[in-house]
């Protein structure tokens, strides 16, 4: 399997050369040439088997180059060094008769990124050995929240391996900017700007351009990378959470193999919705779609309409990993939609970055239609789905899964849709508890460790 760029798919790559580019050198984002199938009998057998084991075979699928003996520890060194502590590393939690929660936040941040940024690094590190260089990689990361705290707790202390995250100085939660600022090691550097979080990642995309900083870097003996789902090392983890959610529910007996359920989750930059779309095209029996949008609402309207158009207030929410008018991944997918024609994908991206939308025609909107639903709530509807899960279900959830929630029960009610549903969960609603706890524990306080 060899990978190119959305832009340009005459550059052909290897799977880890992909991962360390991270972002192709026009600016374009690296697809693999094909994807694997995952035929009923594959599916079969991974209903028994644990999620190392699952990951292990879809990771092989698309790293040719990788040897199964590398997988096997880059996978170990990710989940299995007690970062993920209890039975289950990506468990389900029912919710009502037909909807499962798929908490993706039992790592060592308490949020999604986790499940790839604990790997990526794994993967990276074999990479670098791979490519035969000695530069020192330099990650670049921007961050709406939480994968800032993921992707420095990944990499801290890496040999050859440097990373720097920008995050907007207003746009992050005060528990975010805390556990950025105090990030231990000594390869990590974090910078706060004025802007949202567009700004930073428009300001990361650039640098990976740049032909002066990019000279700068040479001279340096250093190379650049990202950690940001624009890495295709950052979303190959992220499909296998998906299949693994629905082996759960077939060894649980909640879902015959074969049947379909649907998929909703939140998302501002639109890889983890997009990693479940390739699972989705892989062969995993996914009926649709449902992209979860906040008040920043761009995504929601794009499918309904065909127009992405990023001219439009961006708003602070209580759901701030959210707070997204470009988004990035949406690249990846308009590639697949037209039919890999990556000179019309250049051009929209053209149009988007000088004049902040562009629309898709009528076929490539029909295609986006039967995929995918989409949705939002505002700031009073994610407060009240707080409410009314934990009043009925005596289940928290935080804001980023309310939308989720919110957003699946109004499609539900509208379209009758009653095919069971994987609600992602991105974020733990006990963070901010338990980092006062552990301070408060730190100081000696007999009261908290009680």
């Amino acid at each position: 399997m060899r990978y190119q760029s959305t832009r340009d798919k005459a550059k052909k790559v290897s799977a880890s050369q992909a991962i360390l580019q991270g972002i192709s050198a026009e600016g374009g984002l690296f697809v693999p040439e094909k994807l694997p199938e995952l035929s009923a009998q594959r599916l079969e057998k991974m209903v028994e088997q644990d999620y190392i084991q699952r990951a292990q075979g879809i990771l092989a699928d698309f790293l040719p180059d990788f040897s199964p003996e590398e997988i096997a520890g880059c996978l170990q060194n990710a989940y299995g060094s007690g970062s993920f502590p209890g039975a289950k590393i990506a468990p389900l939690s029912r919710l009502g008769q037909d909807a499962y929660l798929l908490e993706l936040w039992h790592g060592p941040t308490c949020a999604f990124k986790d499940m790839a940024l604990q790997l990526l690094p794994q993967l990276m590190a074999v990479s670098a050995k791979k490519s035969g260089g000695k530069e020192e990689i330099v990650i670049l990361v921007a961050t709406s929240g939480d994968t800032g705290k993921a992707a420095l707790e990944g990499f801290r202390d890496v040999p050859g391996i440097r990373i720097v995250v920008f995050y907007p100085q207003e746009g992050v939660s005060p528990l975010q900017k805390l556990q950025m600022a105090t990030q231990e090691g000594d390869n990590v550097f974090v910078a706060a700007i004025q802007g949202n979080f567009d700004d930073a990642q428009t300001g990361v995309k650039r640098l990976f351009t740049d032909r002066e900083t990019l000279e700068k870097l040479r001279e340096r003996n250093r190379t650049f990378s990202s950690a940001n789902s624009i890495n295709w090392g950052r979303l190959l983890p992220q499909i296998v959470y998906y299949v693994s959610a629905y082996c759960d529910l077939v060894k649980e007996e909640q879902i015959a193999l074969g049947d379909p359920v649907n998929i909703c989750v939140p998302t501002g930059n639109f890889g983890n919705i997009l990693a479940a779309y390739y699972a989705k095209r892989m062969g995993l029996p996914v009926k649709k779609l449902i992209c979860a949008s906040n008040r920043n609402n761009v995504l929601a309207d794009f499918i309904a309409t065909g127009t992405y158009d990023r001219n439009r207030p961006f708003y602070a929410t209580t759901s701030p990993s959210m707070d997204i008018l470009v988004s990035s991944n949406l690249e990846r997918l308009l590639f697949s939609l037209m039919e890999e024609d990556d000179a019309e994908v250049k051009d929209l991206m053209h149009r988007l970055e000088t004049e902040g939308r562009y629309t898709v025609s009528p076929q490539v909107l029909s295609r986006l239609q039967a995929d995918f639903a989409g949705g939002f709530c505002d700031e009073a509807q994610t407060a009240d789905c707080i409410r009314r899960v934990f009043s009925l279900y005596s289940y928290l959830c935080d804001p980023h899964t309310a939308v989720a929630v919110s957003v699946y029960e109004r499609y539900r009610a509208e379209t009758g849709d009653d095919t069971k549903t994987i609600l992602v969960s991105t974020a733990s609603p006990f963070p901010s508890r338990t980092a006062r706890l552990c301070a408060s524990w730190r100081r000696g306080s007999t009261a908290s460790r009680t």
